[in-house]
């Protein structure tokens, strides 16, 4: 059946459809402006990666030319990381990373899963009305302040006493630093994918009465595995990143020799990197030392590239999805 315009009625043309010409001018204005902000970050992202991995290069060429690639892993009888002395043992500072990284992670994880579980599942609403603040505004404190926190109370009062490390700084301090500053970031993640769990889930296993105990080990958990191990991950690649905590704790200042054991004082890549490069373009010493912090950086870029596309596959191998 067709239908009746009464009579009178005005007729519409595709042009009266189409809206105000100012209301559209300035939908292209703001596309426009929107489009060249996506582009702008991805230039000065290119620039970056260029002038990393030029520099980069240059200190490889450079070593090559003068010492060889095996200056990279000093087999010395005291190896260590000497750049302005041409001793660039990459091993010192990457175990350095590793061995604070791994610390940190196995600080934030129970800690940050801990809380993550107690404000989904446990925490009145009221409760969590007052944490949830609490712990965004510990992730917004500037790491410097755990840097002096770990100095002035976490070496001396905490680790020293209880693992008998030689001085207040070591790898150890760092670790455990980087780990409650990492915590509140692993806590966040965590407890949205454990609230983005569909309440049908935790309603069907009440009915068949299981505790909430076992609710959340056994339902919740298995089904937000996948925010939980992207909440590690992230955790981890900000320990790796982590600078000022490092430079400040970790007891070494821009050389370090190579040490496997957490109690020594250590050095990581980053502190590495901020300590020798002192805000200068150039470093007094060796002329490959100020081109060996682009390399040390290069190789970070590369090593948090390579967790981040491990954490997607990961991420999408344990999803479920519902």
């Amino acid at each position: 059946m067709q239908p009746t315009l009464s009579p009178g009625a005005p007729t519409l043309s595709v042009s009266d459809l189409r809206g105000s010409p100012k209301r559209l001018r300035r939908d292209k204005t703001m596309k426009v402006l929107l489009f060249g902000a996506a582009v702008m970050s991805i230039v000065i992202s290119a620039l970056i990666i260029v002038t990393l991995f030029g520099e980069a290069w240059q200190f490889v060429s450079g070593l090559m030319d003068t010492i060889g690639l095996g200056a990279l892993v000093d087999g010395g009888a005291a190896p260590g990381w000497y750049p302005r002395q041409d001793r660039f043992d990459i091993l010192t500072i990457v175990v350095g990373t590793l061995i604070v990284s791994g610390i940190s992670v196995l600080v934030a994880a129970p800690l940050g899963l801990g809380a993550a579980i107690y404000l989904s599942e446990y925490a009145s609403p009221r409760m969590r009305k007052w944490l949830k603040p609490v712990l965004e505004i510990l992730a917004g404190i500037p790491s410097v302040v755990f840097g002096f926190f770990a100095l002035r109370v976490l070496g001396p009062d905490l680790v020293k006493p209880l693992f008998g490390t030689p001085g207040n700084t070591s790898l150890l301090v760092t670790g455990v630093a980087i780990g409650i500053l990492v915590t509140p970031l692993m806590a966040s993640i965590s407890e949205d994918a454990l609230r983005s769990v569909p309440s049908a889930l935790r309603e069907a296993s009440t009915g068949l009465g299981a505790r909430r105990s076992t609710t959340t080990v056994k339902v919740v958990i298995p089904a937000a595995v996948s925010g939980i191990v992207a909440a590690l991950i992230i955790s981890v690649s900000r320990a790796i990143g982590e600078t000022m905590v490092a430079a400040l704790a970790s007891g070494r200042l821009g050389q370090s020799p190579r040490t496997f054991d957490p109690r020594d004082p250590g050095l990581t890549m980053t502190a590495a990197m901020a300590q020798l490069a002192v805000g200068s373009d150039q470093v007094v010493g060796s002329g490959l030392a100020f081109q060996s912090l682009f390399f040390v950086g290069a190789l970070l870029f590369l090593m948090t590239l390579g967790l981040n596309m491990f954490a997607n596959r990961m991420v999408g191998r344990v999803r479920n999805k519902y």
